[in-house]
């Protein structure tokens, strides 16, 4: 079996048992492994704890924060009522007909406001269930409705967002986060439309009702003075506010010149400035919602924290598990193959061969900024020159490449897809189907569109 084969077959092997439900913990490293040794016959020992593990590992420690504190805020807002508020507000102002887009809206602000997709789901999902509940809509559309808000248009195609997807085309076209604001508004659109309504479709298709899920939470039963709408909504408000405080005004205005000593990692701020800013803006805003509602979670507070803190491992471990294969993936030299390949096609115009190239180096890595940066760092003078001969803005090709990649990135094997479902206490078989049409078929109709908008018109 050649090694091409071989890393397409454990890739559709991931894909198939990822959606079957099969633990990630195990199978992430036993295909590995097997793609190793199939394919080149490399040492395996080395392979799982210098590549699979180190990529683990890494994933584990940049992120862990992230996923700690995200996680223990959104069981902050469950416990302290405060999601039950939210949702009671949404329902009385906009009515239980427009829930599903209430969600989207939420966690579009909130990633477009800088904060990490992953926070946006352990923060959401409390809110989004008790939502659902009282709507009386389906719970298994949760998880495309954060999708859709978060993984989707203000992930890759709004103008500014501050999404790694958006800021890695920067250096190799020339450009800024407003590429192509013109074009990216009404691709975003485009996605935000058509998942909204392929959403409030389903939801009449599947009827009313919740679902028979026991996940109400029982301490809200006993709240007899829950929050005001302003204490419910502000913790969310300052997690948003205090990222981008310390994101641009806080954290550059320190002396972090020490960064540059071998004991802190011979880094600069640049690299570390977006996870201190999330860190310190959830820790703040969950020290200010413990605070608001004192008296609501003193008798359950311990409680609350150490179940949190349990909720965050399953899903980091799952995604790290992810990352790691993908290493191991990448590190084949079959890989390099598969991505001469892939980032050649489309022949001439540059747009279909960067858009094609991105896209199913995202799919095969499962990663958005992963593919992303496969593409660029092997082609991304050729695409930019190419471009030029063509009469390309080098705006269009970071618009189209930031678009790219937020199609098949989310195919069922990708971690965030993985920890969005996590966190939902849902499977595959329950709930992909509709992050597949939201997440990957629309923005791939909306990347077909942007093409054609800008080969026709330019950038706009």
């Amino acid at each position: 079996m050649t090694g091409i084969a071989v890393i397409v077959l454990a890739l559709g092997v991931l894909v198939y048992l990822a959606y079957r439900g099969v633990s990630l913990l195990l199978l992430a490293p036993a295909l590995a492994i097997f793609a190793v040794t199939a394919s080149e016959g490399g040492p395996v020992l080395a392979s799982y704890t210098q590549v699979f593990m180190a990529a683990t590992g890494g994933f584990i420690i940049q992120y862990f924060p992230l996923f700690l504190l995200g996680a223990v805020f959104g069981k902050l807002m469950e416990a302290s009522g405060s999601a039950q508020v939210l949702a009671d507000g949404i329902i009385h102002r906009l009515g239980a007909a427009r829930a599903i887009l209430a969600v989207i809206l939420c966690c579009a602000v909130m990633t477009y406001g800088g904060v990490s997709l992953f926070v946006v789901a352990f923060a959401v999902y409390p809110i989004a269930a008790a939502l659902f509940r009282q709507a009386e809509l389906p719970k298994v559309l949760i998880p495309a409705a954060i999708a859709l808000g978060a993984f989707t248009f203000t992930m890759t195609a709004l103008p500014g967002t501050p999404a790694i997807q958006n800021a890695i085309p920067m250096p190799y076209f020339g450009t800024t986060p407003y590429a192509a604001p013109g074009l990216g508004i009404l691709t975003g659109a485009l996605m935000l439309l058509l998942g909204w309504q392929w959403l409030e479709r389903r939801a009449r298709a599947l009827g009313p009702g919740y679902g028979k899920y026991d996940d109400a939470p029982p301490e809200t039963e006993k709240l007899s003075n829950p929050p005001s709408l302003a204490i419910a909504a502000l913790p969310l408000g300052l997690v948003i506010v205090l990222n981008l405080s310390f994101t641009f005004l806080i954290i550059p205005a320190l002396d972090t010149a020490y960064l540059a000593l071998p004991e802190y990692g011979a880094t600069d701020v640049g690299t570390l400035r977006g996870v201190w800013s999330i860190i310190a803006a959830l820790t703040l805003s969950s020290v200010a919602l413990v605070m608001l509602n004192l008296g609501r979670l003193r008798a359950i507070l311990g409680d609350t924290l150490d179940r949190g803190a349990a909720d965050s491992l399953k899903p980091i471990f799952n995604t790290a598990s992810l990352v790691g294969f993908g290493a191991v993936i990448a590190s084949l030299s079959a890989f390099g193959l598969i991505r001469d390949w892939v980032v050649t096609m489309g022949g001439d115009n540059p747009l279909i061969s960067l858009a094609v190239g991105t896209s199913l180096l995202a799919g095969m890595t499962g990663s958005a900024s992963g593919g992303m940066s496969i593409a660029l760092s092997t082609l991304g003078e050729t695409y930019l020159q190419m471009g030029e001969e063509a009469g390309i803005a080098p705006a269009l090709l970071h618009r189209v490449t930031a678009v790219a990649t937020g199609g098949l990135d989310a195919l069922p094997h990708n971690g965030a897809v993985i920890t969005l479902l996590t966190i939902c206490g849902l499977s595959h078989r329950e709930a992909y189907r509709d992050i597949a049409v939201v997440a990957v078929v629309i923005p791939i109709l909306a990347l077909v569109l942007l093409i054609v908008l800008g080969t026709l018109f330019g950038s706009f």
